[in-house]
């Protein structure tokens, strides 16, 4: 026994050894540039696990650099930070404000997560995500965004005509539950040709145990509580959550399947210009031009789900920080609801062709963008030995050396709140985006070959949507008694609160929209 415990506890203390030599080799590698020092990494799922972080140094945190944003850059007066940590293994990771690096690779290991079933465009690189966006990028035409507004309009005055009907007040508990079936619709509609109403999905379809927006919501609610809980606690030792979540993911796969053979074995070959048809054909088609194989069943399934994902949780998110924004700025929803006004004056449908008259509704978008980054920090990976160049807080020139493997993280709300580009960056003012304004300090889609391919598509849907909403409801915090003696800076904190997710997340966001007289 005595030797038993003698091997294990010198194991343990050799495996600790190991560890701190690293950490101080890692140290060294970036010849003691300031930043945080940790026991566990706050990156990946351990920050995910401990959001707002341990104490004494164990862990910040995964949500630090939303919680800070740019007052860590302050603190230590340099645009490059460093964070280094000694578990799970010695690290050096750069959060860095200045720009996008574009000799930076993704670490597509960190995506592997959201390749559940199977390859796609987010969690791929080189000759892989080559070809999955020659595949995807013809959906995002200008054909197609003008489907995505005319579907979002309907969408929007279905739910005005037969959802909401003629009551004078619509309460919701958390805008989400708005947002994240409008979002849902247009990405069904305009992306994979599924229309969906709001009336549909309240009867779980035959063989089916969920709805499939049910489905799609719990998948991207709590992919990570699946990543982070073993398997063999999943399946011997199973909450109700856990398995909700298994249910979830079977049902989702199961519904793609059925989208996949529907539209396969469709006797009507209609010709459509949406996503899935994109996929689909790169799916039927053995080789491409240049004699490789485009798109496996398994791609399919997978790129797929990624932009299903992705359509629909950034938009819904974005949408109701945007509605909690509008609801606490008072004088800034007045003044986007009479500029809309000005455009529409009799209260018709906007048309896509007058898309980019609508400013206020943009400029607001963006504002929303800018404090809430979908995507806080976007990882990525040093391929060689380099350096970063910056300045500290005198002018003064530093050289940051970055060692090959070490991780960059772009650190959006550090780069969003800088003061250096953004006057007054924490209060709430679209106006900032009316005139001349640092695009290259703007990276909510990020930038350059790995921005965000439906860029067009998502801005399209989220104007017609904020114009549509705000040219007939006025949208305010719903008052409860509990929090009658909070103050403006209380309530502000309380209604914009945000969690990690897949993207930021609003925890609770209770609205309500008030009918405009006409």
């Amino acid at each position: 026994m005595n030797t038993v415990a003698l091997v294990l506890l010198s194991t343990l203390a050799l495996f600790v050894v190991k560890r701190l030599f690293g950490y101080r080799a890692a140290l060294r590698s970036v010849q003691g540039h300031p930043g945080s020092r940790n026991i566990i990494t706050p990156f990946g799922i351990f920050g995910f696990l401990v959001p707002e972080g341990l104490p004494g140094g164990i862990c910040e945190g995964g949500l630090r650099s939303w919680y800070t944003k740019h007052r860590d850059f302050e603190r230590y007066g340099v645009d490059i930070i460093s964070t280094i940590s000694v578990f799970p293994q010695p690290e050096v990771v750069l959060q860095d404000i200045t720009t996008s690096r574009a000799r930076f690779p993704k670490p597509v290991i960190q995506y592997e997560v959201l390749a559940f079933f199977g390859p796609n465009i987010v969690a791929s690189e080189h000759e892989q995500w080559k070809r999955f966006r020659k595949v995807s990028a013809p959906a995002f035409s200008e054909r197609n965004n003008r489907l995505v507004w005319d579907e979002t309009v309907k969408i929007m005055i279905d739910l005005f005509d037969n959802v909401w009907g003629e009551q004078k007040q619509i309460v919701v508990n958390h805008a989400v539950d708005v947002t994240l079936p409008i979002a849902l619709f247009v990405i069904g509609v305009a992306g994979f040709g599924r229309r969906i109403s709001w009336k549909d999905d309240l009867v779980v379809p035959p063989n089916h145990k969920m709805a499939f927006k049910d489905a799609l919501h719990v998948v991207s609610l709590d992919v990570f509580y699946k990543i982070a809980v073993p398997g063999w606690i999943m399946k011997h030792f199973p909450t109700q959550r856990m398995k909700k979540v298994c249910i979830a993911f079977e049902e989702l796969e199961q519904y793609m399947r059925e989208m996949i053979h529907a539209r396969r074995t469709a006797e009507k070959k209609e010709e459509r210009y949406d996503l899935f048809s994109s996929l689909l054909e790169a799916s039927e088609d053995e080789l491409d031009g240049t004699g490789s194989v485009k798109l496996t069943d398994q791609e399919l399934l997978g790129n797929i789900f990624i932009f299903l994902l992705a359509g629909h949780e950034t938009t819904a998110h974005t949408l109701c920080f945007a509605f909690g924004l509008l609801a606490l700025y008072p004088e800034k929803q007045e003044n986007l609801y009479k500029h809309i006004k000005s455009i529409i004056p009799d209260g018709r449908i906007p048309t896509y062709d007058e898309m980019n008259l609508f400013t206020e509704s943009m400029a607001v978008f963006y504002e929303t963008l800018r404090m809430f980054p979908p995507a806080h920090n976007v990882p990525k990976k040093a391929a060689e030995d380099t350096a970063l160049h910056t300045q500290d807080a005198d002018g003064n020139k530093i050289i940051v050396p970055v060692p090959q493997g070490t991780g960059i993280i772009l650190h959006l709300p550090g780069l969003h709140y800088n003061p250096r580009y953004w006057d007054d960056p924490y209060a709430f003012k679209p106006e900032r985006f009316l005139g001349d304004w640092p695009r290259d300090a703007f990276l909510p889609f990020s930038s350059g070959a790995r921005a965000c391919l439906g860029r067009r598509f998502f801005e399209t849907e989220g104007i017609a949507i904020l114009t549509m909403l705000v040219s007939r409801y006025k949208i305010a915090v719903k008052e409860e008694p509990q929090f009658a003696g909070e103050t403006l800076e209380q309530r502000q904190a309380r209604i914009l609160r945000a969690k990690a997710g897949l993207t930021l997340t609003p925890i609770r966001m209770p609205l309500v929209f008030t009918r405009r007289d006409a």
